[in-house]
């Protein structure tokens, strides 16, 4: 389904650039004498018909480097024709934080973010760098995880909750609880993009230089959380009353049940991210290749 979405918005696209490849008609005076003027017009009226002129698919490449909501950001593209551009597009990102506190976890938190995807970029007025282009993302392993041990005797929270990780206690089999989970930005692993922008990668007029920006979207779906306590809980701070979470027990089925009431709440608060914002900029050096 993603795929014919994609051949269908690239074909919607190509038509109109059909129509504009098309030779437009011009006039302009041919002389059969020496004069300056109408020899200056002559020659201007040439230089503007070879400034116009389609370059050959594929006759030149572009790289950039920059930096987008998804890390740093790498690009390849080429030309197919004057107005068309084919662009690959990769995206890295790693980060870890051991510093995050939230509802009595102190958690240490990693993000790795990897994308790679590809787009086709229309450039409706060619001497210009607004774009148009629909692509697809047919790598994506955005994703954030997570690590936490709630010392014995501190208090967390679970669905405004309070409970108490308990201390560990050999004779009963006592440990405090452990946290681990996981959000997912890629509940679709192949999603559809549609962006806009402006600076050609490959300019129309000449030239090495441009400097891309990017602005859209990436259809990735809800994003997904998976989140799994272990250990024993209290439900008093004398930590009279406690179990494992894990089982049949009382503290357990309420424990477990606050917990995806809990989550329910996250997914809840992440929903706008299904639709996954696209933001990009940075600097592009294009050549010839034939």
């Amino acid at each position: 389904m993603k795929q014919t979405a994609l051949l269908l918005s690239l074909a919607l696209l190509a038509a109109p650039c059909v129509l504009f490849a098309q030779p437009s008609s011009s006039s302009f005076r041919l002389t059969s004498g020496g004069s300056g003027t109408d020899g200056g017009a002559a020659n201007a009226a040439s230089h503007d018909k070879a400034a116009s002129a389609p370059v050959g698919p594929f006759s030149r490449v572009a790289l950039s480097g920059g930096f987008s909501l998804m890390g740093v950001n790498m690009q390849v593209a080429t030309n197919l024709n004057r107005y068309l551009n084919l662009r690959g597009t990769g995206n890295y990102f790693n980060y870890t934080d051991n510093n995050i506190s939230t509802n009595g976890f102190n958690i240490t938190g990693k993000v790795n973010m990897a994308t790679a995807g590809a787009s086709l970029d229309y450039y409706p007025f060619p001497n210009h760098g607004f774009r148009l282009s629909p692509g697809l993302l047919f790598y994506n392993q955005n994703q954030i995880s997570a690590n936490s041990h709630v010392v014995g005797g501190t208090s967390f929270t679970l669905n405004d909750q309070q409970y108490y990780s308990a201390t560990a206690n050999t004779a009963t089999g006592a440990t405090p609880i452990n946290l681990t989970g996981s959000l997912g930005l890629n509940t679709y692993k192949q999603a559809f993009t549609m962006t806009t922008g402006w600076g050609n990668m490959i300019p129309r007029r000449g030239g090495h230089w441009s400097f891309p920006f990017e602005l859209g979207a990436a259809v990735t779906g809800t994003p997904s959380i998976n989140v799994i306590l272990t250990g024993w809980a209290c439900t008093d701070a004398a930590q009279t009353f406690c179990n494992s979470v894990s089982g049949s027990n009382p503290i357990a089925t309420q424990v477990q049940g606050n917990l995806n009431a809990q989550v329910d709440k996250w997914k809840s608060d992440l929903d706008p991210l299904k639709v996954y914002p696209i933001l990009s900029f940075g600097v592009a050096y294009a050549f010839r290749v034939r």
